[in-house]
């Protein structure tokens, strides 16, 4: 079994440790989607994991999900970025940045336009707004010859990353965003080319992997899934066959990586590390749930044909994970009430690792 401190050649990058950063999002950008100094150093502050997931950033302002989120749709926004990929750099780190379409998971107080998705069936659960949290509106069902643009905006954005000086990028098809969406067996009612069948259910997905891997190349693109998840009301009824079938067709584009989260039975887990040639990533406990990751759950999936392993709230509350990690030091719980209120208070200040006299 690989250690989870040992190097990893991803792509084109060789990692020094097979700790992931996972892409969370801080609701710290500032008007007009724009990157911060707070946020070049929050992500320097977490250079030592192999490798660094960005939050979610919007490829374009009707995929935009929450107020405070950063874009990569404009020239401000890609040249606001250089501050942190620089930063990240040069403390010897490296960083893909996720690039995320939130489709219904949107609201028109914070974008201006009624959301879109595959079809008009809304969200379960309230959204952030800038006037406070909201119901998640019916969505408009996007027309045919719309659904390829929306693709296309996910390499549109990966190609604005790249020129801003990230490594790569990763598609976020998980957790009930527009990839989960289409994907999904309640959320997509479409009887065209792009819902009923799995086969069609998965075309979003590949097409948007497509016309990524065109625009900045397979080894800086990788895909993040949630098989199963149910995040706001998503379903997957055929969870195992959808995703088998996706990574199936995924491998011909040659990913740099697939990153699993953990939100189904290890069972169909397994069956994915089985059907995915490539590397691959896995975040072993679901997203805010009541479980953080530790060594032991990595050791787990290190141990189950994992290749990478993704920390969330490690990383978030413990800039200096990798070497607790290595010395066995105890980890920082993330004070949760700080995760999205904005300023540097539980962004920028938590501490590394402080030894006794």
């Amino acid at each position: 079994m690989p250690s989870l401190l040992s190097s990893y050649r991803l792509g084109e990058l060789t990692l020094p440790n097979r700790t992931v950063m996972a892409p969370m999002s801080r609701v710290r950008a500032a008007d007009g989607g724009l990157a911060t100094p707070s946020m070049a150093t929050y992500y320097a502050q977490r250079a030592t994991a192999g490798l660094i997931i960005s939050e979610g950033v919007q490829p374009s302002l009707v995929g935009q999900s929450n107020p405070g989120t950063p874009g990569l749709h404009t020239d401000e926004q890609e040249d606001s970025w250089r501050q942190v990929t620089d930063a990240v750099h040069v403390n010897g780190g490296r960083i893909f940045a996720q690039i995320m379409h939130g489709g219904r998971i949107s609201h028109p107080e914070t974008t201006g336009f009624q959301p879109v998705g595959p079809s008009a069936v809304p969200g379960e659960g309230v959204v952030f707004t800038p006037s406070g949290p909201q119901p998640l509106p019916t969505p408009r069902a996007l027309e045919t010859d719309e659904v390829p643009q929306h693709a296309r905006s996910y390499a549109d954005a990966a190609r604005r990353a790249v020129d801003a000086g990230f490594d790569g990028v990763e598609l976020h098809g998980a957790n009930g965003y527009l990839i989960s969406q289409f994907l999904s067996s309640n959320a997509n009612l479409r009887d065209d080319r792009y819902g009923g069948s799995v086969t069609n259910r998965i075309r979003f997905a590949v097409e948007a992997a497509a016309a990524t891997v065109d625009a900045v190349g397979a080894a800086r693109t990788g895909i993040r899934l949630s098989p199963g998840g149910g995040f706001w009301g998503v379903v997957e009824d055929d969870a195992a066959e959808l995703n088998i079938a996706l990574l199936q067709e995924l491998a011909r584009l040659d990913l740099a990586y697939v990153h699993l989260e953990a939100t189904a039975e290890d069972e169909v887990l397994l069956q994915l590390r089985k059907t995915w040639p490539g590397a691959l990533i896995v975040n072993p406990t679901v997203p805010d749930g009541p479980r953080q990751t530790g060594l032991a759950e990595a050791d787990h999936w290190l141990g189950h044909g994992a290749d990478l392993i993704s920390f969330g709230r490690g990383f978030l509350a413990n800039p200096d994970l990798v070497e607790r990690l290595r010395t066995g030091l105890p980890l920082a719980p993330a004070d949760r009430a700080t995760f999205y209120q904005g300023g540097d208070a539980g962004y920028l200040t938590y501490p590394t690792y402080r030894h006794g006299a």
